[in-house]
């Protein structure tokens, strides 16, 4: 009798902690951490911080995308220096075109330290979304010095050059069959580099030879990286760009793959 009530106890303990994680993961709303250390550009007529960022709601800004993410139930906020107590309040963490010289007097280039902390929350099952731009913009170097812990690296090209308003020169139309595309026939890309990949890294978009856009799961975690600031509010929607571009949809493919990528 004593060992039945014993069992019984056990058995009610371990209910108990059941519900209280399914109740903890029903109820988890995932966190998504926009950078503005590396990339940390000031407005010279404000004096604020622009350029990419949840809070810009101008063409450079990524008001919009941000919208699609809480509208998808997610949390956004901003990140400064990816210390590891920051990163483990969140889930997912973009980093975008860090500054170069000509964009910020002083940047932050991604140091070892850096390098450390992002590697291995990613290894414990953080998402970490890299979006770079073409040469003249983006600090490669440093950048690099991260990606190829996952297999990868940006080139220091600039590919998709468009002159003015000829936004077909632009467009990627030949899209593989990845959930980024799902529903999706054309996108629109300007002035981009290029991925190598190595490893566990894989394509998502090929064109002529070149990956412009790749993945990799590493450890408990995944890594997204395109060599393009790409929806930005610029471009995300049909201010500027014709009907026929989908950039929308591909925001919102993109920003289902990397929640869906959150354990």
């Amino acid at each position: 009798m004593k060992q039945q009530k014993i069992f019984h106890a056990g058995n009610l303990i371990l209910s108990c902690l059941l519900i209280l994680f399914l109740t903890h993961c029903a109820h988890h709303t995932p966190v998504v951490g926009l950078d503005n250390w590396f990339n940390h550009e000031i407005n010279a007529e404000t004096g604020q911080p622009f350029h990419y960022l949840w809070t810009d709601r101008e063409f450079s800004g990524y008001s919009r995308w941000g919208e699609i993410f809480t509208s998808s139930g997610a949390e956004i906020t901003t990140v400064g220096k990816p210390l590891k107590d920051v990163l483990s309040k969140i889930d997912v963490y973009i980093i975008v075109d860090p500054d170069t010289t000509s964009e910020s007097k002083s940047p932050n280039y991604i140091g070892d330290d850096d390098i450390r902390v992002i590697t291995e929350w990613v290894e414990k099952g953080g998402v970490l979304a890299v979006l770079a731009n073409d040469a003249p913009n983006c600090e490669f170097t440093h950048l690099n010095k991260l990606m190829r812990n996952f297999g990868m690296s940006f080139n220091h090209v600039t590919l998709h050059p468009v002159t003015g308003t000829d936004y077909e020169m632009g467009a990627s139309t030949q899209l593989p069959d990845h959930p980024l595309f799902k529903g999706v026939d054309k996108i629109y890309m300007k002035e981009i580099s290029d991925i190598n990949i190595s490893g566990k890294a894989k394509p998502v978009l090929v064109e002529e030879g070149k990956v412009l856009v790749a993945e990799v799961n590493y450890g408990k975690g995944y890594v997204f990286a395109i060599g393009d600031p790409w929806i930005y509010n610029e471009y995300i929607d049909h201010d500027l760009l014709p009907e026929s571009f989908q950039n929308r949809k591909a925001a919102e493919n993109l920003t289902n793959l990397l929640l869906g990528k959150v354990k």
